[in-house]
């Protein structure tokens, strides 16, 4: 695992925007996989900036997302499908046959589940996952003791992340209890994970899912098992770690951060 701090926000997000496109222009077939949230939208306004200014071409890119609310209609403002068309696959040239969630209508919420999974592994799998984490410690909607070999499947929320998200709808009681996620193991499949986490508030966990003990109970700690992860972090969000220097150490002396540590 790679840990890399930066001094803000907008440098965090400068670096994480930079490498997703570094990786496509390397492989202009790349399928992405892409999460939702606060933090993501930054994210994306840089993509989309990429796009057009820098002729970031996402003609051939594919992509998958985490998560859908079940009950809730693609068009529905407060659906996450909406939500990705209206940060990012609105304004970059991507086909949005290519863009891919869980069907929030979805009669048979098992079925749906499998045949998300049989579309990732008929897309050849996620070449790149984008990651946030939650104040719990949940990524997607793996909620605390979700199983590290979980797939795709319709999961219950928890009133933390009710509380969290639910503030974010025009009326509150409007959030649905339930949600499709990809599990944890269809994250782990992706061949490579870039994890954003920023704000003081997330400082606890974040720290607890790098540098504290695989548990399911912090399903964001499940990518200590994964071979190719960058994390990167601002300032706020790194208060906590204890291996902070070496951190740092790394990314001033490895090579192949030498063309990043200026954004």
């Amino acid at each position: 695992m790679e840990v890399i701090v930066r001094k803000d926000t907008k440098s965090a997000v400068r670096l994480t925007a930079q490498l997703m496109g570094d990786a496509l222009r390397e492989n202009p077939k790349m399928v992405f996989g892409l999460a939702t949230g606060r933090t993501m939208e930054a994210v994306y306004a840089e993509l989309a900036r990429m796009c057009k200014e820098e002729a970031l071409d996402f003609s051939l890119a594919s992509s998958f997302n985490l998560d859908e609310y079940i009950g809730m209609a693609p068009e529905n403002e407060n659906s996450y499908r909406y939500y990705m068309n209206h940060h990012l696959f609105d304004h970059i040239n991507i086909d949005k046959r290519n863009t891919n969630l869980p069907y929030g209508l979805a009669e048979d919420v098992e079925a749906e589940g499998e045949r998300y999974e049989a579309a990732i592994e008929a897309a050849g799998g996620i070449d790149l996952q984008l990651l946030g984490i939650g104040c719990d410690g949940h990524i997607g909607f793996n909620e605390p003791l979700s199983s590290f070999s979980s797939r795709t499947r319709a999961k219950a929320l928890t009133p933390e992340t009710y509380a969290q998200n639910s503030p974010l709808f025009q009326r509150p009681e409007d959030m649905p209890l339930r949600a499709f996620t990809m599990g944890v193991g269809t994250v782990l499949d992706a061949r490579r994970i870039v994890m954003l986490v920023t704000g003081a508030e997330k400082a606890a966990i974040v720290a607890k899912a790098i540098e504290g003990p695989l548990t399911s109970m912090v399903t964001g700690s499940a990518i200590q098992l994964h071979p190719n992860v960058v994390v990167i972090l601002d300032e706020e969000a790194a208060a906590n770690l204890t291996m902070r220097k070496y951190y740092d150490w790394v990314f001033m002396h490895e090579p192949e951060w030498e063309s990043y540590r200026n954004l």
